[in-house]
């Protein structure tokens, strides 16, 4: 696409971006919930995942009201998270401790959707796209609740990344 020209322009590119990176968390979280120790832990991220193949679905609606072709262009945010967060999975840590730091990773994720998802809806409103507002609140309050989820587990998992372990 080339440089947008308006907020209508700006709003189709970062939902090209937000296809990409909803796509590359389809693909990332099992592993993720696979190196998860913690049942806790991986019940959040398959659950999430679930809410994120809905999220794939809300965008290509999304691309619907706004009359344009379902596209995506790399999300270098999400690539970049995304990296970050395998390279938790080989941690050659106890598991409390892997553990917590895949939390932190998939939070980092969370945040970066929050963000992404408050701009888009803020954006619609300026343009007037009432579905496409709704749509975009149902996604910003999932990518809140998995942050709340992952939070609940951090707190109890941490406190035993905490303690130390005999040798």
């Amino acid at each position: 696409m080339a440089d947008p020209k308006s907020l209508r322009d700006l709003f189709v590119q970062k939902l090209r971006y937000m296809n990409d990176a909803e796509q590359r968390l389809v693909k990332a979280l099992p592993d993720l919930a696979d190196a998860a120790t913690s049942p806790d832990l991986k019940q959040a991220l398959m659950l999430h995942l679930q809410e994120t193949e809905t999220h794939v679905d809300r965008i290509q609606q999304l691309f619907g009201l706004f009359g344009e072709e379902a596209d995506t262009d790399t999300s270098d945010e999400m690539k970049g998270i995304i990296s970050a967060a395998d390279d938790m999975t080989d941690l050659d840590a106890d598991a409390p401790v892997r553990d917590a730091a895949l939390i932190a990773a998939a939070q980092v994720a969370e945040h970066y959707e929050i963000a992404e998802y408050g701009t888009l809806k803020a954006w619609a409103r300026v343009l007037g796209k009432n579905e496409a507002i709704q749509l975009l609140e149902w996604t910003l309050e999932d990518e809140k609740h998995a942050d709340q989820m992952l939070t609940e587990v951090a707190g109890r998992l941490n406190l035993q990344s905490a303690m130390p372990h005999a040798s």
